[in-house]
């Protein structure tokens, strides 16, 4: 009972506030800026990203979760473009394969359970010439220390923070899904603990395989 109170009416108000340190606002400005027409965000939560989409006309905002998406209404209510609320999980993306030429996903596919299972339906309802783009906090690709002690809290983190893995290499998932990197960039936030601050920012397509 009380877990279900943290989780339906603390831990959305923490995310919100996580969510705004301004190193982090930063880098979805970099991100969004450039992206225009139609785009599916994964995980689209309290609404964000809102300001950083400067030529977009639709957005479908796939969040999962009602008590975390009750806090973007208002941000929603105020945007200059169009905004669907897609309440489904990433795993299982209600789009016809080969139909978005957008998709973004902010501080999210850490906290898929399935992510390899994301990422197939990621790559499935882009069109060929589609970007994935996206920023993530990751496995630490040099901090042997680092990264133990990302293994060790890992269960405890997704316990706090809905599902949330410390230690997930970003790029190899993105690599083994078949896409293809034409921007990366490993960074460190700042604001943000030791733990948690090694982040991956980058823009991904469909690797085009000869048949």
């Amino acid at each position: 009972m009380i877990y279900q109170f943290y989780q339906r009416r603390i831990f959305p108000h923490l995310l919100n506030q996580v969510m705004q340190t301004a190193s982090l606002m930063d880098r979805r400005r970099e991100l969004l800026l450039p992206i225009e027409g139609e785009v599916l965000e994964i995980g689209f939560g309290t609404g964000l990203n809102i300001p950083f989409y400067g030529n977009v006309d639709t957005l479908y905002a796939l969040e999962p979760n009602p008590d975390i998406y009750l806090l973007a209404v208002e941000r929603v209510q105020q945007a200059p473009f169009f905004i669907k609320h897609i309440q489904s999980s990433a795993e299982k993306l209600p789009f016809a394969t080969a139909s978005l030429d957008h998709v973004v996903s902010t501080w999210t596919l850490c906290s898929i359970a399935q992510l390899d299972q994301a990422l197939a339906e990621i790559y499935r309802v882009l069109k060929p010439t589609g970007t994935f783009h996206l920023v993530e906090h990751v496995k630490h690709p040099d901090s042997a220390k680092i990264q133990s002690l990302q293994t060790l809290l890992t269960p405890i983190q997704k316990r706090i923070a809905d599902g949330c893995h410390l230690n997930r290499d970003m790029e190899r998932h993105l690599l083994q899904a078949k896409f293809k990197l034409i921007e990366k960039q490993y960074f460190d936030a700042e604001g943000i603990p030791a733990i948690a601050q090694k982040m991956l920012f980058a823009r991904a397509q469909k690797l085009q395989i000869p048949h």
